[in-house]
């Protein structure tokens, strides 16, 4: 008989963190807008002379937490918009 091994997640608290942050100041929002990237830094088209050489993949969901991250920063973009009324193109 197979004995069931519990669900051991260590990265919920941290999850759960992320997902409960409440979006209540320009400051923050800002902040965070400007820290977590809108497009994952790493994906690259490799060319030489015009021509395609390779493409690198975008690597930012091997990220554990890339889901929370992007729920958090696009809370943080409809603060900006929704609630100050500020344009929030310079962060896309």
């Amino acid at each position: 008989m197979l004995s069931t091994v519990p669900n051991f997640k260590p990265l919920k608290p941290l999850r759960q963190w992320l997902d409960h942050i409440e979006i209540n100041n320009p400051k923050l929002a800002k902040f965070l807008c400007q820290l977590i990237p809108s497009q994952c830094p790493f994906e690259r088209d490799i060319t030489f002379f015009g021509h395609l050489l390779f493409h690198i993949p975008p690597m930012c969901k091997l990220n554990p937490l890339y889901n929370e991250l992007i729920g958090l920063r696009f809370r943080a973009l409809c603060y900006l918009a929704d609630i100050c009324g500020e344009d929030v193109t310079s962060y896309c």
